[in-house]
């Protein structure tokens, strides 16, 4: 009979010993699977709005706005 060695139990151990805890292992591959799903019905249902983009307004803002915050006097005057 022959005897095995006993590196492979230590092999075992040493993994164990660094492996994420099964909770953890679980809960990061239920976000992929919930990521997943998510991105699948995503996808199928396709843009919400399509003719929907980011654009400037140009309005043309108040009459008489300077472009200024109100009370702002440009740091040309003004009294202490």
């Amino acid at each position: 009979m022959t005897d095995r060695p006993p590196y492979p139990t230590l092999v075992i151990t040493a993994v164990k010993r660094w492996a994420p805890p099964p909770a953890l292992a679980g809960f990061v591959a239920l976000l992929i699977v919930m990521f997943g799903a998510a991105y699948a019905v995503g996808a199928s249902a396709g843009p919400v709005a399509p003719g929907m983009r980011s654009t400037e307004v140009e309005s043309p803002g108040f009459v008489g706005d300077p472009g200024r915050p109100h009370g702002h006097t440009g740091g040309t005057g003004g009294t202490r």
